[in-house]
């Protein structure tokens, strides 16, 4: 897994581009998240973009499917805005504490919306099996579970619906996540999910941005 360092107001593309793991912080913690995961060989299974619009097949609706069941699924935790790429899922999650409402993570005013900076009070770090935890399921296994029902899913539809063969694994291995630290990220995230099929043809995830962007 991998994380770009909190700012508030960043630029999600270059998080996109560029995620370093936080050492020390723990993924369980109330917050919101900001995470990218990216089909295995960046296959384009999903869908194309056609006039700025992204135009979903029915494997890309089974992404945005499985996403909006996540809240179900977990307790305290809330998917927020998404977008389904040709070959990539950006999303927002928001872990809440444990007994509050998910939007209760959400803080507003200016107030954090991520948790803790690393190193202050009750931080922890997940890898350590005997750091304090919150109660919340990890953000790491939040998306391999979503990862998981997707893949299921997907191959159900090869079998029996014709959707295209993937090469071994629906997504790689690892994803992208971003720490959401207040309202102005926030918004700056949303309002990039909402823009992101507009800027396909200049998506580093699109491999023919160069040859034909508006049909990937």
């Amino acid at each position: 897994m991998y994380n770009a360092p909190a700012v508030t107001g960043h630029d999600p593309e270059e998080h996109h581009r560029r995620s370093i793991r936080l050492p020390g912080y723990d993924y369980a913690q109330a917050g919101s998240y900001f995470v990218t995961i990216v089909t295995q060989g960046r296959e384009c299974l999903f869908g194309m973009v056609i006039g700025g619009e992204m135009q979903l097949n029915d494997a890309g609706r089974m992404v945005e499917d499985a996403w909006a069941q996540i809240g179900g699924r977990f307790v305290n935790v809330e998917p927020d805005e998404h977008i389904v790429m040709p070959n990539h899922f950006h999303g927002i999650l928001i872990i809440a504490d444990v007994g509050a409402s998910p939007v209760g993570a959400r803080l507003v005013g200016g107030s954090p919306v991520g948790a803790p900076l690393v190193g202050a009070p009750g931080s922890s770090t997940r890898d350590d099996p005997t750091a304090d935890r919150t109660g919340n399921p990890p953000l790491g296994d939040i998306i391999g579970a979503f990862k998981s029902i997707t893949t299921v899913q997907y191959i159900h539809g090869v079998r029996n619906l014709g959707w295209p063969v993937f090469n071994k694994r629906l997504w790689q291995r690892n994803y992208y996540e971003h720490i959401i630290r207040d309202d102005r990220g926030l918004d700056n995230v949303r309002q990039y999910l909402f823009d992101n099929p507009t800027r396909w043809s200049e998506d580093a995830e699109n491999t023919d941005r160069n040859t034909s962007p508006e049909t990937q």
